[in-house]
């Protein structure tokens, strides 16, 4: 596998010989607080003065290496390159037009800036709090708790009718994000404000090792008993935390409806 420094100046020199405006890294390789091991991606963009000269012909990506897999996408008007490689390396390569460099900076909540000799990204600056959650307002807490449990008997519906998928995509998908945006309030109520991370990678920093045990437990969706028994015990758990952020926050706890959709499943699941 080929070593850190060997894959940033392979990037490096790649842009110069592309002769790119300017190069920046952006990502888990930027985050202070990110784990580091063998499976962190280079996310590169790339700044460029012509996009079309270099999409017309992407053999330049061979300079790269061998690739086991790779994945093109057009996102705005940036052009995303997504390379996993033979000695396990990946590289998240963006082409960036460099009148839409606020386009990608807005996308990123950190970067350290490789080369950028014209000063391209001298008037911008990163989002640090892109993945930070603020105490969450009363609105937003009442469509939280609406969603939740309206869409719990979705995936009744689905255990019923014995749809693993799709109970799993409604349970693990909706409902169970759901519950995890409360357990962030209940972080930030605390703190005013608090760094999550992308996708609640650092949520549980914040809670007991217990809360993240509870949680885990959740995860096991291997047949609809087990489905079954990961959305009553999700259930509770919501229940349990979205009554103690409402007491906190002096907000409204619709018990009622948590109740009955309770109720609605049990008489479903359990007599079915």
């Amino acid at each position: 596998m080929r070593t850190d420094q060997e894959i940033l100046e392979l990037i490096l020199e790649t842009a110069k010989k592309l002769q790119v405006d300017a190069v920046a890294l952006s990502g888990s390789r930027t985050d202070t607080k990110a784990p580091k091991d063998e499976f962190q991606d280079y996310d590169v963009v790339y700044v460029v003065d012509d996009l079309d000269n270099l999409t017309n012909d992407l053999s330049w990506l061979d300079q790269f290496g061998k690739r086991i897999i790779e994945q093109h996408n057009v996102l705005d008007h940036r052009h995303l390159y997504l390379m996993l490689f033979e000695d396990g390396n990946r590289i998240d390569l963006t082409l960036c037009p460099k009148e839409y460099i606020q386009e990608w900076v807005s996308s990123e909540a950190d970067y350290t800036v490789l080369v950028d000799e014209k000063g391209l990204f001298e008037s911008y600056s990163p989002s640090p709090q892109r993945f930070w959650t603020s105490p969450a307002s009363e609105t937003d807490y009442e469509k939280t708790c609406n969603e939740f449990w309206w869409v719990s008997a979705y995936v009744v519906k689905g255990i019923c009718r014995k749809q693993v998928s799709y109970a799993t995509d409604h349970l693990y998908g909706i409902c169970q994000q759901e519950l995890l945006k409360i357990l962030a309030w209940q972080v930030a109520s605390d703190r005013e404000a608090v760094d999550i991370g992308k996708i609640y990678k650092y949520l549980f920093n914040y809670l007991t090792t217990e809360k993240e045990k509870e949680f885990s437990a959740l995860l096991d969706f291997s047949s609809l008993d087990k489905i079954t028994q990961s959305l009553f015990a999700t259930m509770q758990l919501f229940h349990q935390e979205a009554q103690s952020l409402a007491q906190k926050m002096g907000f409204k706890y619709e018990k009622e409806v948590a109740d009955k959709m309770i109720e609605y499943a049990e008489e479903k699941l359990l007599n079915h």
